[in-house]
């Protein structure tokens, strides 16, 4: 399966998602969250560490730009970073961004072309009616099993588009 098409009534379905994100990815991926402001990334990206076991402040990365969790005593780490703010992807030197064995959530990832990893998840979420749509595109092979496992888990499929014109359908394509 290589995208999902989910319908998000409100925040509660958008936190939800997060939470079965971060039952399904690896430690090691990098997903970018894509949509205008207001759309509901750092709610999913809320949902997701708290599904993580981040059980202190998740504070949105908007002014510092990075913020690192780590996760257990792995010593592995989520970075949620927000890069609305940056003009110029120079501006991303100063963090050191080398950590390849990092869960990286990135919402504004086109402010940071060519200093940032290639997704392994794009998640782009739009807000639709009343409530948000999210668009989940795997890139690599992993993340086709992410969303597989997405399409059955019993927090998504209430909410999964099933429109069979729909081109964004759950599909092996």
């Amino acid at each position: 399966m290589k995208r999902l098409l989910l319908d998000l009534p409100d925040e509660a379905a958008t936190t939800a998602l997060g939470a079965a994100l971060g039952r399904v990815l690896a430690q090691t991926a990098v997903v970018y969250l894509q949509g205008e402001l207001g759309a509901g990334k750092s709610t999913l990206a809320r949902g997701l560490l708290r599904e993580l076991g981040i059980t202190g402040a998740i504070r949105s990365p908007t002014y510092t730009l990075l913020e690192r969790y780590p996760l257990g005593d792995s010593g592995a780490e989520a970075w949620h970073l927000d890069l609305y703010r940056i003009n110029d992807v120079g501006e991303l030197e100063f963090l050191g961004l080398d950590a390849l064995d990092a869960l990286w959530l990135v919402e504004w990832p086109e402010r940071g072309t060519g200093a940032l990893p290639a997704p392994d998840l794009i998640v782009q979420v739009s807000v639709h009616g009343g409530g948000r749509r999210a668009e989940l595109d795997a890139t690599t092979d992993a993340a086709c099993q992410w969303l597989r496992q997405l399409a059955c888990d019993p927090a998504c499929v209430p909410f999964m588009n099933i429109d069979r014109n729909n081109p964004l359908q759950p599909s092996d394509s």
